[in-house]
């Protein structure tokens, strides 16, 4: 069998059990209702394990009931360190990184077994493995962390492992994940390098999801070869990527994910036709248009082009929200601060005083130009970088962004963002078309009179309309929306085209 090469385990931790009474006895102990500290506590038994002396038929049984206990806290604590603004503050990271050691330490003290078991015992270690080291996988995935090159490595030795013992394609099923039913290791690997593939920081929580929720279902349609296939119809990747290098002779190295383009395309096909999401297995998360979306996105990245490039270079300053996107945009702002506002008053009484006017801005040779605070990033081949300590600030993506770029104020979209080694933060920058028409929604209640505006921008793209508006305003399809300050004072909202964090991009039609 293919040698693995793990870490070496810990050997000075005391093992609280020595085998499953005592166990359960020492689980039943622990406090459910303080899960960060059963889970820790979980872990360093795990590590005991791995590094004891036991036999690997009891280790494996007791990894088993560490893992069933450890699964429903795991879940519990998801959701706090799940897309939140980058970087994490040190609670979520540390959440964040206990959720991946245990995984992590449970797929390694399983591999740790194989070498003591005959080969015919094998299977339900490596498969138990596999799952393992996909859910640390996925937790980076959810918390937007760069994964390591380390843990990639692992799980390719894991489809090595398995393919040269026989173990590949072997089902088990799974207590922990009963939703599941039987499942290969090469469904588990392939339902994680799916993913990987797809570029899992594009999405949103509610785009994962759902795709992490078709990818399970398709996971096993996934084949693995040395070689890529011969016939015309096949449609492989190369996994190379994947492992940081040259696999060695004969490794599996092609993912056939010919079934899989064709699921995509018949989802694609049924909801084009009017069906729901829901009734095509998808989830509730995504409308039909969005489900669409992201099933395309899907499907162009099997296809494993190379994504668009924009090929800048350099330092851009950012300003980030749509009121300062606003500022730059129309040279003032929508809204002035508080902080200008009371600045403003009482230098308004000294001019008033001196110059028998209150604002410079009010002379007709008077050039406004207004500086809207911003962080500067870096831009290297495209992408956008930030180092770490630079700046406090947090963000999620994708998010509504402005800069000027050689000279002209451009609105654009952060995407992608993640934390990289050494906590560099790390995304993409979409721009809108250049004529973009900065404006605000049209007041209709008198006793709206003093509040805030809200801003919108209206994007012309040849004889297209669109308009972007802040995600908290709770505009409807084919309800019309009254705008001021742009070309166009009434539009009639068609289709959601994007969604961000903090705006919803709509199709519009004048009205």
């Amino acid at each position: 069998m293919h040698r693995l090469v793990l870490p070496d385990p810990r050997k000075n931790i005391e093992a609280a059990f020595q085998d499953i009474p005592t166990a359960k006895s020492w689980l039943a102990r622990q406090p459910q209702a303080q899960a960060l500290q059963t889970l820790a506590a979980i872990c360093l038994q795990v590590e005991a394990v791995d590094g004891g002396k036991l036999a690997p038929v009891l280790a494996i049984d007791l990894l088993d009931l560490l893992r069933s206990a450890a699964v429903p806290l795991l879940d519990n604590i998801e959701t706090r360190y799940t897309r939140k603004a980058l970087p994490l503050t040190e609670e979520e990271r540390r959440i964040f990184e206990l959720a991946v050691r245990v995984w992590l330490r449970l797929g390694i003290a399983y591999l740790r077994q194989l070498d003591a078991l005959p080969a015919e015992a094998r299977s339900k270690p490596l498969n138990r493995a596999a799952s393992a080291l996909r859910m640390a996988t996925h937790c980076y995935f959810l918390a937007a962390y760069e994964c390591p090159l380390s843990l990639d490595r692992l799980l390719y030795s894991v489809l090595a492992a398995s393919s040269d013992a026989g173990l590949l394609d072997q089902p088990l099923a799974d207590p922990v994940f009963p939703h599941l039913g039987e499942s290969t290791v090469g469904g588990h690997l392939a339902w994680t390098f799916l993913l990987r593939l797809i570029d899992p920081y594009r999405l949103t929580a509610a785009q994962l999801t759902v795709a992490n929720r078709a990818i399970s279902r398709w996971r096993e349609l996934v084949s693995f070869r040395s070689e890529p296939d011969s016939d015309a119809r096949a449609h492989d990747i190369d996994l190379a990527p994947l492992c940081g290098g040259q696999p060695a002779a004969g490794t599996p190295r092609w993912l056939g994910v010919r079934s899989v383009a064709r699921k995509i395309d018949q989802r694609l096909a049924a909801l084009k036709a009017g069906e729901s999401p829901e009734s095509l297995k998808l989830g509730r998360e995504l409308s039909a248009a969005a489900c669409i979306r992201l099933l395309e996105e899907l499907r162009f990245s099997l296809d494993a082009h190379e994504r668009e490039m924009a090929g800048e270079n350099g330092e851009i300053t950012l300003i980030f929200g749509g009121e300062p996107a606003y500022a730059l945009l129309h040279g003032d702002y929508l809204n002035r601060p508080d902080s200008l506002d009371t600045r403003s008053a009482s230098l308004a009484h000294q001019r008033m005083a001196l110059f028998g006017f209150d604002r410079i801005e009010s002379l007709a040779t008077t050039v406004k130009r207004i500086e809207v605070p911003g962080e500067t990033w870096t831009i290297i081949d495209g992408m956008l970088i930030r180092a770490a300590g630079q700046l406090t600030s947090r963000h999620q993506s994708p998010c509504l962004v402005a800069a000027r770029l050689a000279g002209k104020a451009r609105l654009g979209v952060l995407f992608g963002l993640q934390v990289t080694a050494g906590d560099v933060l790390t995304g993409g920058l979409h721009w809108f078309a250049e004529s973009v028409e900065p404006g605000w929604l049209k007041r209709t209640d008198p006793l709206e009179s003093g509040a805030p505006r809200t801003p919108v921008f209206l994007i012309r793209e040849d004889d297209e309309l669109s308009l972007i508006l802040p995600a908290n305003v709770g505009a409807r399809l084919g309800v019309g929306i009254a705008i001021d300050g742009t070309s166009v004072t009434h539009l009639l909202p068609r289709e959601v085209l994007e969604r961000g964090i903090d705006f919803v991009r709509y199709a519009c039609r004048a009205g």
